[in-house]
């Protein structure tokens, strides 16, 4: 790390509580300022962009989309450490434009569209002690100042730094002073189980921090993510924005003018603000009402990751609290990008409205329990009804986030309902049988509900999805007098042979297809002692375990698309047979250790436009049986793009995977 002297301002917990909610602030605001950079790139020929510059300005929202990621990463890092050290994390910021002296005079974070000047700025927040690169003018200081004084006082004050990488350098100096003082024990007493886990949040910054150990690893990572390790920088935020100028000045110099980015509004703001001059305020009906719904979808994420941290884990409600939380950036996304597109108003005329990123006056967590799980029901409901309407004028990317609001709020009405009970709800009990008054046992009586054929037997009802079927034959190959393939009228005969070897015919259909209902007072089936998930070579997932689909049950079994072809989705419909889908079915495997428990509630969360996030005890296994991994939580390609499958690795955002569920 950088070196720096420890502020002896930070010499109790009070004080380095006030430098954390300092440094959540910066990651934060550094997060909102690359996103709206890369919300106001182009993306090809309707935006006015030859090929090969769509491609560059697809390459760069990518760059910028990563490391906005990896800044969320270190924010969770942060928050972590915090709660560690028992502080509630703060989780809101300060509206733009940032007040002088809530950040060194140095540090100038504007939202501001992608273009050279932006970029060297970038480059200059994010560049190494010592490093030569200069602030683009356009972003120089309002004023010089020095935060603070040396003089110990009792009420914590900002301190100076010069990078962010000095600021966490002198944070882990004042961290390892106050443990040397009181003891490491004292200092992280904090409930561990408030924390967010890897499991839950999937980014690397959600790792357990339960001594100093932890928390300056953590520190060390942000700084050598942003500012890179002294030799080897090919994959800091510094260097990555070094590699997108280089590209950018080329494109200029072989065309002059070219412009990448629509010219979003630099800080704009909803209102005519009490002081106008130089400012930007959104005037444009469509665009105030986008830049609307943007802002309470990143307000209600805010107010979300503020309450997983009142809720201990492992638990459902943190995990449902945090997949929804995480998901509202499916929403953000496309109404900045449409925000961008649109004019800011004629007080204004030269320049494009953007999201302004506008956050609640107190962000703090809602109260526990059952007045939480209303709010987020009511303001889900709210986001998506107005979603709806927007709609209505035909724009994808609002039709896009609109649909998203709707599968957000329909899982929190399920998921938060479910969390009011005790405990889980139990299965349904089996059907009493009464008896088939006037069928016949060669064409016994069918009907058809949702989606699902239920044919009644004497000793147990066959039950035939067939949106789910992916042809795997077990049914016709192993009871062919049962199930009749290729005929006309009736093709289900529950009686036509043994019940219990009928049974395991049905336990084989590895997609949950064809189930039954004992109604000889015999059980029905039962999850199996190990949850597992098959990858099935050029084929979906077979998954078996007590399974919870976005916030269903649905079974003891199912395949799940890993193509991304589906018309089905989550399920799978056979698509990879159509389009050639060509994935193995024996990836390499993982050192995991045998998990103590083995079986459980398994819950499969599709993510809109992205994997499947998996909760619960689980082993995957390659076609053959081998163990690929054991895992308690896990992020499944589902667009059929990752480098890295069955696991998910980021593809699906790069070639713009849309899931429609």
């Amino acid at each position: 790390m950088t070196e720096a002297v420890a502020s002896p301002r930070l010499a109790d917990r009070e004080a380095v509580l006030h430098a954390l909610y300092e440094a959540a602030e910066l990651e934060h605001n550094l997060m909102c300022t690359y996103l709206y950079a890369a919300f106001s790139l182009r993306s090809g020929a309707d935006d006015g962009l030859a090929p090969d510059e769509a491609a560059a300005a697809g390459r760069w929202r990518q760059a910028l989309f990563d490391v906005a990621i990896e800044e969320m990463s270190h924010l969770a890092a942060v928050w972590n450490i915090t709660s560690a050290l028992g502080g509630s994390p703060r989780v809101g910021r300060t509206n733009f434009p940032i007040d002088p002296g809530l950040l060194p005079a140095s540090v100038v974070v504007k939202l501001a569209p992608f273009n050279a000047h932006t970029l060297q700025h970038f480059i200059y927040l994010e560049r190494p002690a010592g490093s030569d690169e200069r602030d683009s003018e356009v972003f120089a200081v309002e004023r010089d100042y020095v935060r603070g004084s040396d003089v110990p006082r009792l009420t914590p004050m900002g301190i100076n730094y010069d990078t962010v990488g000095n600021f966490y350098t002198a944070l882990s100096l004042g961290l390892r002073t106050l443990v040397e003082r009181c003891g490491e024990s004292k200092v992280f007493c904090g409930d561990p189980a408030l924390q967010i886990s890897l499991a839950e949040f999937g980014l690397s910054g959600a790792r357990p921090v339960i001594c100093v150990k932890t928390a300056l690893t953590a520190f060390e990572s942000i700084v050598m993510q942003g500012e890179g390790a002294p030799r080897d920088m090919m994959g800091s935020h510094f260097q990555r924005f070094l590699s997108v100028r280089e590209e950018l000045l080329a494109f200029q110099r072989k065309r002059p003018g070219f412009a990448p980015a629509f010219p979003a509004a630099t800080n704009p703001v909803l209102r005519r603000p009490p002081r106008p001059e130089g400012r930007v305020w959104i005037e444009d009906s469509e665009a105030s009402a986008v830049v609307d719904l943007a802002n309470a979808s990143y307000s209600l994420m805010l107010r979300l990751f503020a309450y997983s941290y009142l809720c201990r884990a492992p638990g459902e409600e943190k995990s449902l609290v945090l997949r929804l939380a995480i998901a509202m950036m499916h929403v953000i996304v496309p109404l900045a990008e449409r925000a961008a597109r649109l004019p800011a108003g004629p007080s204004n005329p030269d320049c494009h409205a953007g999201m302004s990123f506008t956050t609640l006056r107190d962000a703090s967590p809602l109260q526990p329990g059952r007045a939480a799980r209303v709010f987020f029901i009511e303001r889900l409901q709210q986001l998506a009804d107005v979603g709806t309407a927007l709609a209505k004028g035909g724009d994808e990317r609002v039709m896009q986030a609109s649909e998203h609001l709707l599968a957000l709020s329909r899982q929190a009405s399920r998921g938060f309902d479910a969390s009011l009970d005790a405990g889980p709800h139990p299965n349904p009990p089996p059907q009493a049988g009464e008896g088939r008054e006037g069928a016949v046992a060669a064409a016994p009586a069918s009907t058809t509900v949702e989606g699902v054929e239920h044919v009644q037997g004497d000793k147990l009802e066959l039950l035939f999805e067939a949106k789910r079927c992916i042809h795997a034959r077990f049914c016709v190959t192993g009871a062919p007098k049962v199930f009749l393939a290729n005929v006309q009228g009736p093709w289900i005969h529950p009686d036509a042979m043994p019940v219990e070897r009928l049974v395991e015919i049905a336990h084989a259909c590895p997609s949950g297809a064809i189930r039954y209902r004992r109604i000889d007072g015999a059980s029905d089936e039962t999850a199996p002692p190990v949850n597992l998930a098959g990858v099935r070579e050029r084929g979906p997932y077979a998954f078996r375990g007590q399974l919870q689909i976005d916030g269903e049950p649905r079974g003891f079994r199912a395949t799940l698309c890993r193509c991304g072809a589906s018309k089905n989705k989550p399920f799978c419909d056979g698509s990879h047979n159509q389009i050639g889908f060509d994935a193995s079915g024996e990836p390499a495997s993982r050192e995991t250790e045998m998990l103590p428990v083995r079986d459980g509630v398994l819950a499969i969360d599709p993510q809109p436009d992205g994997p499947l996030a998996v909760r619960g005890n689980l082993e995957i296994i390659s076609g053959t049986g081998r163990v690929v991994a054991r895992v308690t939580g896990a992020r499944l390609c589902r667009c059929g793009g990752s480098a890295s499958k069955p696991f998910c690795d980021g593809t699906h955002a790069r070639i713009g995977f849309r899931s429609n569920n």
